[in-house]
């Protein structure tokens, strides 16, 4: 059938439009995909612009990328920035840092916690090694007072007649009242030969002493031993540092090869040091199994630590303690006693329950806290009351007397408490000096001369220097002669221990001589 030529050419031309309609429709649709990516691509430009002007001039504390919102520290925050842009005089952020973290663990209240700078932190760490230049004394904040825990051992400070308990309320007249232990060691220590003053207040008296101390090489030399003619060992330990259980053992072998029979452990004015040297110390004597410490932690916690097997001292034994003895001194004593049963003798020691760990930042400072507490065998706390020993011992009076100047020249007709320190020290190493009552008399005089002249010394009859310092010494070797602490702990090894003294040695020769 033949198409109507007009009707072909209607829908040619209906094609046509249709065609173009669609092309139209195409274009359409492609321009409208392109302006959405490029309204795209500027919403996120946009959107980025935005957050850079934020963390570039907005508020930067209320931008936190990846770290949990703190809003206990915003108050901190705020005195920072406003000290940083409001304070009339330039100031290190360190400093601002340094000082919100000294402030934090001052308000703890806690002695034992502090904050060392990096000089702080090194002096820290010479004091558990080697050796450092100094006076040679264990300090620590008491009720914002600088007080003395104890002298080490030959050091500059025991000889210069420092104290456990004297309180130090001035270096080179400058006072530190308020100043941390940190702080206050960074000014008496000093290079070897330069002197310090200190400005003392002893417990008991009334009246500051100026104690001037020349510095020197302390070295850390914990352990110092010698054996009696009764074959008793007294070891003494100074403190607890890295080498002083090796230092330990090396002495307890050489006593053993002399034929030690018995052991007098002196911990006397020993003010601490590493927990672990004293559990490895406590673990010669302790009964394997038995508890030395309990460690107890924030949340109650405990952590029982027990001896270990291992070589154990097994002669009799009685340890020695004052109130110089502190921390890892008291857990060492607190275990022997309880364990093992070996007698204390002395006096109640001083009474520090707590146990600190060392935190080192990444600037090489450090921050020290109390991270527990610790328990004798039995469960006890002794912070601030201290170990009773089994047996008081009391050492002689003229033990804690005070300093004697030796720069002071002191000379008949004097009156002063200087002069009464002197009377009192000729009188102990055995010389009469009359009524000791402060007043340089004609007694006193003869008793000078008679000191200097049995010592070698030019008579005068005054106290110039070279007598003063001799008369010190003298009364520390009349107390090293005749402890009656050391004399207790060795009658109980010579009565309980049966350990036989050298004069019943001979007597029983004699008897046997006569049968």
């Amino acid at each position: 059938m033949d198409k109507d030529p007009n009707e072909q050419q209607q829908r040619d031309e209906y094609n046509d439009e249709m065609k173009d309609q669609k092309d139209d429709s195409s274009k359409f649709v492609n321009i409208k995909k392109f302006n959405f990516v490029m309204l795209l691509f500027f919403t996120v430009l946009a959107t980025a612009g935005i957050s850079i002007f934020a963390l570039s001039f907005g508020d930067e504390k209320a931008v936190t990328v990846g770290v949990p919102e703190r809003p206990e520290f915003t108050k901190l925050y705020d005195a920072y920035d406003s000290i940083n842009s409001e304070y009339f005089m330039d100031i290190e952020d360190d400093a601002l840092v340094n000082g919100a973290i000294n402030g934090m663990l001052e308000a703890l209240d806690d002695p034992y916690s502090d904050y060392m700078n990096q000089d702080e932190a090194a002096q820290f760490n010479e004091n558990i090694s080697s050796s450092f230049q100094g006076i040679g004394a264990e300090i620590q904040s008491l009720n914002e007072v600088i007080t003395v825990v104890s002298p080490i051992k030959g050091s500059p400070a025991e000889k210069a007649g420092i104290l456990p308990n004297d309180q130090i309320l001035a270096v080179d007249s400058e006072s530190i009242q308020g100043l941390s232990a940190n702080e206050a060691v960074l000014l008496i220590r000093g290079e070897k030969g330069s002197e310090v003053t200190l400005t003392i207040q002893r417990p008991g008296m009334q009246e500051t002493m100026e104690i001037s101390i020349t510095r020197d090489d302390i070295p850390i030399d914990t352990v110092y031993y010698e054996m009696d003619e009764n074959n008793v060992g007294v070891i003494q330990l100074t403190s607890f540092s890295e080498n002083t259980y090796e230092e330990l053992t090396e002495a307890i072998q050489e006593l053993e090869d002399q034929g030690m029979e018995a052991m007098v452990l002196d911990m006397r004015q020993n003010p601490g040091g590493l927990l672990p040297q004293a559990i490895s110390i406590a673990n010669l004597f302790v009964p394997e199994g038995e508890t030395i410490v309990q460690i107890e932690e924030k949340d109650g916690e405990k952590q029982i630590i027990e001896a270990q097997a291992g070589d154990k001292i097994d002669i009799p034994t009685s340890v020695l303690i004052d109130e110089g003895s502190a921390s890892a001194s008291e857990i060492v004593a607190a275990a022997l006693n309880e364990t093992a049963d070996i007698p204390l003798f002395g006096q109640t020691s001083f009474g520090k329950g707590t146990v600190q760990t060392a935190e080192e930042f990444s600037d090489q400072s450090n921050m020290k806290i109390t991270t527990a507490r610790w328990l004798t065998p039995e469960g006890n706390w002794i912070h601030d009351d201290g170990i009773k020993p089994t047996t008081e011992v009391s050492l002689p009076d003229y033990a804690f007397l005070p300093f004697l100047e030796v720069d002071v020249e002191l000379e008949e007709s004097m009156l002063s408490e200087q002069v009464k320190t002197a009377e009192e020290m000729l009188q102990a190493i055995g010389f009469d000096p009359g009524n000791i009552d402060g007043l340089f008399d004609e007694e006193t005089r003869s008793a000078v001369e008679e000191y200097q002249e049995e010592n070698e010394l030019e008579v005068t009859g005054t106290i110039n220097n070279d007598t003063a310092n001799l008369l010190i010494t003298s009364l520390r070797e009349e107390l090293e002669e005749n402890d009656p602490q050391v004399e207790a702990a060795h009658q109980y090894l010579t009565e309980e221990a049966e350990i036989n003294t050298e004069e019943e040695s001979e007597e029983e020769k004699e008897d046997e001589d006569a049968a």
